[in-house]
């Protein structure tokens, strides 16, 4: 059974719309920061390497969570760091209709050791996700606490997603 013209447009066009409906414009995807690539494809499974909280601009979100800065501060932190990861998978695909559901997400926190809420700092993460892909966004997650992460960041990210044939 092969769908219309008109609902596979639809479909097609969907997490752009969701996007632009939530206020973002995807930035170009960030370059790597050392000797890796930002993705591999294979076969129907995209892996991103992990992203961080940097802007267009190139600023880096940095700072220990549970001391220099706060969870909701790192939350939003997250959330940069997932339309990161949105425009590595746009580069990487040309369409971000392609992705059939995100697989896998693990957070990364730059945690000091008494700080224990490291869920809620990647649900940033995790909502864009659930926000611009429906029910394709639901994933599983780890969401970790480290002693450090590059260059101070508060979060990174990486992520798996399964592709459409």
């Amino acid at each position: 059974m092969t769908q219309s013209p008109i609902k596979a447009e639809a479909q097609q066009s969907a997490p752009y719309q969701r996007l632009a409906s939530l206020g973002i414009e995807l930035p170009p995807a960030p370059p790597p920061v050392a000797n890796f690539v930002t993705h591999v494809i294979e076969g129907n499974i995209l892996y991103l390497s992990g992203q961080g909280p940097r802007e267009a601009d190139g600023f880096l979100h940095t700072g220990k969570v549970g001391t220099e800065v706060t969870a909701e501060k790192a939350y939003a932190d997250a959330r940069l760091t997932g339309v990161n990861l949105l425009a590595v998978m746009h580069d990487a695909l040309g369409d971000l209709s392609r992705v059939r559901r995100v697989v896998k997400l693990l957070g990364m926190v730059n945690a000091s050791p008494e700080f224990g809420d490291h869920p809620q700092v990647i649900n940033g993460c995790s909502d864009l996700f659930n926000d611009v892909f429906g029910e394709a966004g639901a994933h599983a997650r780890s969401a970790v606490g480290f002693g450090s992460l590059p260059g101070n960041i508060t979060v990174e990210i990486e992520a798996i997603v399964a592709l459409h044939d």
